[in-house]
């Protein structure tokens, strides 16, 4: 299980991200754009992928990582429960998510360190 805080700290740690309020969620946005949300509340998180990226992720667990059912999902949002997801994926996802909006000089470290492994 990931907390709230442990789900916030990952995604703070990425270079230049900012934590803003997003309607009744919270945003976490580099350059202005957003690449993951989190409802406290549900604890659930939303986080931004490509259509490829959002259909392998998807395809770990449908229970614990499944497009956001509407148009949005559509657009690659697609929602994680934080109860059941484990650490290393989340990262991994909140890595492909960071890199989906950032910037190229602030992403190319991260994908720069997928293709050595």
């Amino acid at each position: 299980m990931i907390s709230i805080q442990t789900f916030r700290t990952m995604a703070m740690s990425f270079p230049q991200t900012t934590e803003l309020p997003h309607f009744e969620k919270t945003s976490f946005r580099v350059n202005k754009k957003i690449f993951a949300t989190l409802s406290e509340k549900d604890k659930i998180a939303c986080l931004k992928f490509s259509e490829i990226d959002q259909s392998s992720f998807c395809a770990y667990d449908p229970a614990i990582i499944y497009p956001v059912p509407n148009k949005w999902g559509k657009q690659g949002w697609t929602f994680i429960v934080l109860a059941k997801i484990k650490k290393e994926m989340l990262l991994d996802a909140l890595t492909t998510a960071y890199c989906e909006v950032a910037p190229k000089h602030l992403a190319q470290p991260f994908l720069d360190a997928r293709e050595q492994l």
